[in-house]
């Protein structure tokens, strides 16, 4: 008896902003508008109408049959709304819908037909639709639709995290399914790879977090993605997690280095990351993610290695200076006294430092954020010796780097590579750059195409830099 009452208790709204009336009528009076996903106790049947109590709202109403799914909640009937999660999962748009289903599943199943598909399908929904949230272009209608959405899933206890980041606001699924995926000895290999990807986005990392809030982060997403067996994927989700692997253990080398930690050894495991993708499987999809990875890499690349270049008469050495300063001091073993110093809040990498031939410039490499690294030139004026950063682009710091990478005899020209994000969108770029003004005379994509740079690149450059990967 107790079964038969509840067996058509539940009611799935399946259309966007249907109307709850007040009478069983088309022309009664509207009590609220519903979402697609929202759920509703059915209490009762009048002709195409079904009598309905909005829980969320705190209000009853009348609503079409038409417009929503009746469910019976029992086990037997959980198959069919898995089967519905599987489908929704992968359709845009059907979010809420899906995650109405996730929810009226998790109520109607028995313990044993809960399992790690059910979690990586929330997930998967709530993530998708914390994107589009995020990825807003201005259409008020869509905005409007995809706010009701994200009302929708917080009304099923679906969390999401916002900041601002570059002047937007970034909304976050919290990763509340896809933490149980991990937790659940059943979940197959592929199932843990999606799970550890979309719990260690690199844009759901909030720019408000403290350094040791981070470095803990950073920690704990490594360790996500460490639990992922690499061997049992598809090659393109192997790739995937390698390129996030490379650009998490990037992050923790910079953060070893702000705490005087030795950092090579985690920066040689980003590079290794990045040289286990296999190039031929990735998809047009991860082209993005791969220039990410290998330009997050890229920024630590010197932290790798404690290689010096050729000794010179004209060097740099540092010492502290305020508290979290390094002050660089450029020397000459003719000089007693340094020639030039400039104090930093970055990281300094020595090993960098090479010097033009004449002995008149010298150009070095500073690490100014986890994901930006600028190119410092030291050069000898009437007046002495004076300095000119050169970032990797002129829009402000994001993800990029800037490498020397050779003087052109004449010392009137200097080779440059960077790769740097604008706009959202990767630029890698190869470049013979004037000395008096700072600016680029020619650039090619690739260094072939660049005649300078067959002949005159510099040895160390290109034994070290990914930019040539």
């Amino acid at each position: 008896m107790m079964i038969a009452a509840t067996a058509l208790a539940l009611a799935i709204v399946t259309q966007e902003q249907v109307a709850l009336r007040a009478a069983p009528r088309d022309s009664a009076q509207q009590q609220a508008q519903l979402w697609q996903g929202d759920s509703l106790e059915v209490r009762g049947e009048k002709g195409d109408f079904l009598q309905v109590w909005d829980h969320r709202r705190e209000r009853g109403g009348y609503i079409r049959t038409s417009q929503v799914r009746q469910m019976e909640m029992t086990p037997a009937d959980a198959p069919q709304m898995l089967a519905v999660m599987k489908f929704v999962r992968d359709t845009p748009g059907q979010e809420a819908l899906g995650i109405g289903y996730a929810a009226a599943f998790l109520k109607a199943a028995s313990a044993e037909q809960i399992g790690p598909e059910a979690f990586d399908a929330l997930g998967t929904m709530a993530d998708r639709l914390a994107r589009r949230a995020s990825n807003s272009r201005g259409d008020k209608a869509r905005d409007a639709q995809t706010a009701a959405q994200l009302e929708v899933a917080a009304a099923y206890g679906i969390g999401m995290t916002s900041f601002e980041r570059e002047g937007r606001v970034q909304i976050c699924y919290d990763g509340a399914a896809f933490r149980r995926v991990l937790a659940m000895q059943q979940s197959a290999p592929l199932l843990r790879a999606r799970a550890a990807l979309a719990l260690t986005r690199h844009e759901c990392v909030s720019p408000d977090l403290t350094p040791t809030q981070r470095a803990t982060l950073d920690a704990w997403r490594v360790e996500v993605l460490g639990r992922v067996d690499t061997a049992k994927l598809p090659e393109h989700v192997k790739n995937r997690i390698f390129m996030r692997r490379a650009g998490v253990l990037a992050s923790i080398a910079y953060q070893q280095q702000r705490r005087g930690e030795a950092p090579q050894e985690t920066a040689n495991r980003a590079i290794e990351n990045l040289a286990a993708i296999n190039k031929s499987e990735l998809t047009e999809d991860d082209s993005t993610s791969y220039s990410d990875a290998a330009t997050r890499a890229g920024v630590v690349r010197w932290a790798a290695s404690d290689a010096a270049r050729a000794v010179s008469t004209l060097s740099v050495t540092t010492r502290p200076g305020q508290p979290g300063e390094t002050c660089v001091q450029l020397v000459e073993a003719k000089q007693k006294a340094p020639l030039f110093e400039r104090c930093t809040y970055g990281f300094v990498y020595p090993a960098s430092a090479a010097p033009n031939p004449q002995h008149t410039m010298l150009a070095l490499a500073v690490q100014t954020l986890d994901t930006w690294r600028e190119l410092w030139l030291f050069r000898k004026g009437e007046d002495g010796w004076y300095l000119d950063v050169i970032p990797p682009s002129a829009n402000g710091p994001d993800i990029g780097y800037i490498d020397f990478a050779g003087w052109v005899p004449g010392g009137k020209q200097m080779l440059t590579a960077r790769e740097v994000r604008v706009d959202g969108r990767y630029k890698r770029s190869f470049e013979l750059m004037n000395l008096d003004s700072l600016q680029v005379e020619r650039w090619a994509d690739k260094p072939e195409s660049l005649t300078p740079f067959y002949r005159w690149q510099d040895p160390a450059w290109k034994r070290m830099t990914l930019s040539l990967r």
